[in-house]
């Protein structure tokens, strides 16, 4: 590897994980605790271990799209971008407001840019559009647990107008 390219993969976690940092600005607490939950709801645990492999694939995923077209990839890199501020969103509608209605709006959204990124990706590398698959699936099931815990809890969560 080329320090170039090494440099562009350090670029790439860094603005990877800037996005994922609205996870850590807004977290679970009380508020979640109290939520009346599914049985199939994943244990606390396995989300900050789950989205931090899936932040790896994405940087990663993004760095082989860099490096196999550079700026010719211009318009992908940008939808790439976008569909990060909009997984950003989604902790600070969730947690932040405790607006389950407004986040569950929003990780449709979401998913559907997944799946954009996902085949404007697999035109330039098949490899990058692949890394991105996991996180379409977690994003689904993130998806359905919205659902669920808006159907149990109303709109705004236990307390909420």
């Amino acid at each position: 590897m080329t320090l170039s390219s090494a440099i562009a993969l350090a670029v790439c976690f860094g603005v990877c994980f800037a996005a994922a940092s609205s996870g850590a600005a807004f977290r679970p607490g009380a508020w979640y605790a109290g939520l009346q939950k599914p049985g199939w709801t994943p244990p606390n645990w396995a989300f900050p271990v789950v989205w931090s492999v899936l932040f790896c694939a994405m940087a990663v995923s993004v760095w082989r799209v860099w490096e196999t077209a550079g700026l010719a990839a211009w318009p992908a890199l940008l939808l790439f971008a976008i569909h990060l501020a909009v997984n950003a969103l989604w902790s600070f509608l969730f947690f932040g407001l405790r607006r389950l209605d407004w986040a569950m709006g929003e990780v449709i959204g979401l998913w559907l840019m997944i799946a954009a990124v996902i085949a404007v990706f697999a035109q330039i590398s098949l490899v990058a559009a692949l890394l991105l698959a996991p996180y379409l699936a977690w994003v689904t099931v993130a998806a359905f647990l919205n659902l669920r815990l808006l159907q149990l809890n109303g709109g705004r969560g236990p307390g909420g107008a």
